[in-house]
Protein backbone atom coordinates (compact mmCIF):
# COMPACT_ATOMS: atom_id res chain seq x y z
CA UNK A 1 0.00 0.00 0.00
CA UNK A 2 2.74 2.61 1.09
CA UNK A 3 4.56 2.20 -2.47
CA UNK A 4 1.06 2.61 -4.49
CA UNK A 5 1.00 5.81 -2.30
CA UNK A 6 4.56 6.72 -3.01
CA UNK A 7 3.68 6.02 -6.63
CA UNK A 8 0.84 8.34 -6.78
CA UNK A 9 2.50 11.13 -4.85
CA UNK A 10 5.40 10.68 -7.58
CA UNK A 11 3.06 11.02 -10.05
CA UNK A 12 0.93 14.13 -8.59
CA UNK A 13 4.25 15.96 -8.65
CA UNK A 14 4.91 14.69 -12.53
CA UNK A 15 2.19 16.46 -13.98
CA UNK A 16 2.15 19.51 -11.74
CA UNK A 17 5.66 20.11 -13.53
CA UNK A 18 4.05 19.20 -16.84
CA UNK A 19 0.60 21.57 -16.41
CA UNK A 20 2.65 24.49 -14.39
CA UNK A 21 2.74 27.67 -16.73
CA UNK A 22 5.46 28.14 -18.97
CA UNK A 23 9.12 29.35 -17.48
CA UNK A 24 12.60 29.57 -19.28
CA UNK A 25 14.15 26.56 -18.65
CA UNK A 26 17.39 25.76 -17.01
CA UNK A 27 19.89 23.81 -18.42
CA UNK A 28 23.23 25.18 -17.42
CA UNK A 29 25.34 27.23 -15.14
CA UNK A 30 25.29 30.37 -17.33
CA UNK A 31 22.87 32.78 -18.55
CA UNK A 32 23.98 33.28 -21.69
CA UNK A 33 23.88 29.41 -22.78
CA UNK A 34 20.66 29.24 -21.39
CA UNK A 35 18.57 31.97 -23.04
CA UNK A 36 20.55 30.41 -26.25
CA UNK A 37 19.11 27.07 -25.61
CA UNK A 38 15.41 28.73 -24.71
CA UNK A 39 15.01 30.04 -27.94
CA UNK A 40 13.27 27.97 -30.23
CA UNK A 41 11.84 30.09 -32.07
CA UNK A 42 15.10 31.57 -33.23
CA UNK A 43 17.61 28.52 -32.79
CA UNK A 44 15.84 25.46 -32.42
CA UNK A 45 18.90 23.75 -33.38
CA UNK A 46 20.86 24.82 -30.38
CA UNK A 47 18.10 22.52 -27.98
CA UNK A 48 18.27 19.57 -30.61
CA UNK A 49 22.46 19.62 -30.74
CA UNK A 50 22.50 19.86 -27.23
CA UNK A 51 20.64 16.90 -26.54
CA UNK A 52 22.78 15.11 -29.06
CA UNK A 53 25.47 16.12 -27.08
CA UNK A 54 24.09 14.72 -23.96
CA UNK A 55 26.14 11.84 -23.46
CA UNK A 56 28.65 10.07 -20.70
CA UNK A 57 29.47 13.53 -19.48
CA UNK A 58 27.73 15.91 -16.90
CA UNK A 59 24.30 17.40 -17.96
CA UNK A 60 25.84 21.15 -17.27
CA UNK A 61 29.22 20.44 -19.61
CA UNK A 62 26.85 18.67 -22.67
CA UNK A 63 24.11 21.00 -22.70
CA UNK A 64 27.16 24.09 -22.47
CA UNK A 65 28.66 23.06 -26.22
CA UNK A 66 26.29 24.79 -28.49
CA UNK A 67 27.04 28.26 -26.52
CA UNK A 68 30.93 27.48 -26.15
CA UNK A 69 30.71 26.63 -30.73
CA UNK A 70 29.06 29.63 -30.88
CA UNK A 71 31.90 31.99 -29.10
CA UNK A 72 33.93 30.03 -31.14
CA UNK A 73 32.70 30.82 -34.61
CA UNK A 74 31.16 34.13 -33.67
CA UNK A 75 27.53 33.27 -33.60
CA UNK A 76 24.79 30.53 -34.15
CA UNK A 77 22.67 31.02 -37.16
CA UNK A 78 22.21 27.93 -38.67
CA UNK A 79 24.23 29.11 -41.77
CA UNK A 80 26.94 29.61 -39.50
CA UNK A 81 27.24 25.95 -38.74
CA UNK A 82 26.15 24.62 -41.80
CA UNK A 83 29.60 26.16 -43.16
CA UNK A 84 31.20 24.47 -40.32
CA UNK A 85 33.63 21.19 -41.44
CA UNK A 86 33.90 17.89 -39.91
CA UNK A 87 37.85 19.16 -39.67
CA UNK A 88 36.83 22.40 -38.06
CA UNK A 89 34.16 20.82 -35.76
CA UNK A 90 37.34 18.53 -34.66
CA UNK A 91 39.24 21.43 -33.57
CA UNK A 92 36.27 23.01 -32.08
CA UNK A 93 35.50 20.40 -30.03
CA UNK A 94 39.37 19.87 -29.27
CA UNK A 95 40.84 23.12 -28.43
CA UNK A 96 37.69 23.87 -26.14
CA UNK A 97 38.04 20.29 -24.40
CA UNK A 98 34.52 20.36 -24.87
CA UNK A 99 33.83 16.46 -24.49
CA UNK A 100 35.63 13.62 -23.14
CA UNK A 101 35.59 12.04 -26.57
CA UNK A 102 36.64 15.05 -28.93
CA UNK A 103 36.31 13.26 -31.90
CA UNK A 104 33.19 11.08 -31.67
CA UNK A 105 31.05 13.41 -30.37
CA UNK A 106 32.19 16.72 -32.90
CA UNK A 107 31.20 13.98 -35.82
CA UNK A 108 27.65 13.26 -34.33
CA UNK A 109 27.48 17.04 -33.68
CA UNK A 110 28.56 17.74 -37.46
CA UNK A 111 25.94 14.93 -38.50
CA UNK A 112 23.47 16.59 -36.45
CA UNK A 113 23.85 19.48 -38.50
CA UNK A 114 23.89 17.74 -41.75
CA UNK A 115 20.58 15.75 -40.72
CA UNK A 116 18.95 18.84 -40.15
CA UNK A 117 19.74 20.34 -43.15
CA UNK A 118 18.46 17.18 -45.33
CA UNK A 119 15.81 16.22 -43.41
CA UNK A 120 14.30 19.38 -41.53
CA UNK A 121 14.96 22.58 -44.12
CA UNK A 122 17.40 24.10 -41.68
CA UNK A 123 14.71 24.10 -38.98
CA UNK A 124 15.49 21.75 -36.51
CA UNK A 125 11.93 22.60 -34.84
CA UNK A 126 10.07 20.88 -37.50
CA UNK A 127 10.86 17.94 -35.62
CA UNK A 128 8.09 18.72 -33.35
CA UNK A 129 5.85 20.79 -34.41
CA UNK A 130 2.44 20.73 -35.79
CA UNK A 131 0.95 18.68 -33.39
CA UNK A 132 2.45 15.55 -33.65
CA UNK A 133 2.30 11.59 -31.53
CA UNK A 134 4.83 11.71 -29.39
CA UNK A 135 6.67 8.62 -31.06
CA UNK A 136 6.75 10.58 -34.10
CA UNK A 137 8.97 12.87 -31.86
CA UNK A 138 11.07 10.23 -30.47
CA UNK A 139 11.62 8.12 -33.36
CA UNK A 140 13.01 11.55 -34.92
CA UNK A 141 15.37 12.48 -32.41
CA UNK A 142 16.58 8.41 -32.00
CA UNK A 143 17.96 8.86 -36.12
CA UNK A 144 20.30 11.05 -35.15
CA UNK A 145 23.68 10.02 -34.90
CA UNK A 146 24.24 9.24 -31.04
CA UNK A 147 21.10 9.45 -29.92
CA UNK A 148 20.00 6.47 -28.17
CA UNK A 149 16.00 6.01 -26.38
CA UNK A 150 17.57 8.04 -23.09
CA UNK A 151 18.24 11.13 -25.22
CA UNK A 152 15.23 10.71 -27.33
CA UNK A 153 12.87 10.42 -24.98
CA UNK A 154 14.62 12.89 -22.86
CA UNK A 155 14.15 15.32 -25.31
CA UNK A 156 10.35 14.60 -25.92
CA UNK A 157 9.75 14.77 -22.59
CA UNK A 158 11.56 18.60 -22.04
CA UNK A 159 9.77 19.75 -25.08
CA UNK A 160 6.75 18.55 -23.54
CA UNK A 161 7.06 18.73 -19.96
CA UNK A 162 9.14 22.66 -20.15
CA UNK A 163 8.68 23.75 -23.28
CA UNK A 164 5.09 23.13 -23.22
CA UNK A 165 5.62 21.76 -26.86
CA UNK A 166 1.75 20.51 -28.09
CA UNK A 167 1.42 16.61 -28.84
CA UNK A 168 -1.02 14.50 -29.76
CA UNK A 169 -0.33 12.09 -26.30
CA UNK A 170 2.29 11.79 -24.75
CA UNK A 171 2.68 7.58 -24.08
CA UNK A 172 6.14 7.07 -25.80
CA UNK A 173 7.54 9.24 -23.72
CA UNK A 174 9.39 7.27 -21.36
CA UNK A 175 11.40 7.42 -18.12
CA UNK A 176 15.41 7.55 -18.73
CA UNK A 177 16.68 4.78 -16.96
CA UNK A 178 19.97 6.96 -15.50
CA UNK A 179 21.17 6.33 -12.02
CA UNK A 180 19.25 8.47 -10.05
CA UNK A 181 15.66 7.02 -11.25
CA UNK A 182 16.91 3.33 -10.93
CA UNK A 183 18.18 4.48 -7.16
CA UNK A 184 14.63 6.00 -6.11
CA UNK A 185 12.72 2.77 -7.91
CA UNK A 186 14.68 0.65 -6.10
CA UNK A 187 14.34 2.02 -2.68
CA UNK A 188 11.05 2.63 -2.99
CA UNK A 189 10.52 -1.26 -3.79
CA UNK A 190 9.29 -0.84 -7.19
CA UNK A 191 12.37 -2.71 -8.84
CA UNK A 192 14.80 -5.11 -7.72
CA UNK A 193 18.27 -4.00 -7.33
CA UNK A 194 19.33 -6.53 -10.29
CA UNK A 195 17.07 -4.64 -12.88
CA UNK A 196 17.89 -4.24 -15.90
CA UNK A 197 17.20 -1.11 -18.08
CA UNK A 198 14.23 -2.59 -19.91
CA UNK A 199 12.77 -3.36 -16.08
CA UNK A 200 12.70 0.15 -15.27
CA UNK A 201 10.89 1.26 -18.25
CA UNK A 202 8.29 -1.25 -18.45
CA UNK A 203 7.54 -0.56 -14.67
CA UNK A 204 6.78 3.19 -15.14
CA UNK A 205 4.79 2.01 -17.96
CA UNK A 206 2.71 -0.07 -16.08
CA UNK A 207 2.43 2.25 -13.81
CA UNK A 208 1.60 5.32 -15.68
CA UNK A 209 1.03 4.09 -19.19
CA UNK A 210 -0.55 7.41 -20.57
CA UNK A 211 2.61 9.53 -19.75
CA UNK A 212 5.60 6.84 -18.11
CA UNK A 213 7.88 9.93 -18.69
CA UNK A 214 5.66 11.62 -15.92
CA UNK A 215 7.80 10.08 -13.29
CA UNK A 216 11.43 11.34 -14.79
CA UNK A 217 11.98 14.46 -12.84
CA UNK A 218 10.68 14.19 -9.46
CA UNK A 219 12.65 11.43 -9.30
CA UNK A 220 16.21 12.48 -10.81
CA UNK A 221 15.72 15.78 -8.59
CA UNK A 222 15.21 13.36 -5.29
CA UNK A 223 18.47 11.49 -6.63
CA UNK A 224 20.33 14.12 -6.94
CA UNK A 225 18.96 16.05 -4.30
CA UNK A 226 18.12 13.61 -1.27
CA UNK A 227 17.91 9.78 -2.59
CA UNK A 228 22.08 9.94 -2.57
CA UNK A 229 24.03 6.72 -2.83
CA UNK A 230 25.37 6.98 0.65
CA UNK A 231 23.83 9.17 3.61
CA UNK A 232 20.23 9.69 1.97
CA UNK A 233 18.47 12.67 3.47
CA UNK A 234 15.38 10.59 4.00
CA UNK A 235 14.32 12.53 6.51
CA UNK A 236 14.00 15.56 4.25
CA UNK A 237 12.20 13.70 1.34
CA UNK A 238 8.43 13.82 1.00
CA UNK A 239 8.42 10.37 0.60
CA UNK A 240 10.08 9.17 4.03
CA UNK A 241 6.86 8.10 5.56
CA UNK A 242 5.99 5.72 2.54
CA UNK A 243 9.59 4.62 1.84
CA UNK A 244 10.56 1.33 2.49
CA UNK A 245 14.13 2.54 2.53
CA UNK A 246 15.53 -0.84 0.47
CA UNK A 247 19.25 0.54 0.26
Amino acid sequence: MSSNQAVQLLREKGYTYLNQPYAEPIFTENADADKLLDDLQNFPHAFTLACVMDRQVGANRAWMIPYEVSQEIGGFSFKQLLNLSLEQANDIFRKRSLHRFPSVMAKNFYLAVQRIHSDYGDNAASIWTENLRSGTIVRRFLAFKGAGVKIATMAANILARDFKVPMQDLNCIDISPDVQVRRVFTRLGLISKEAKEADILYCARELNPEYPGVFDLPCWELGQELCRPTNPLCLQCFLSQLCPKKV
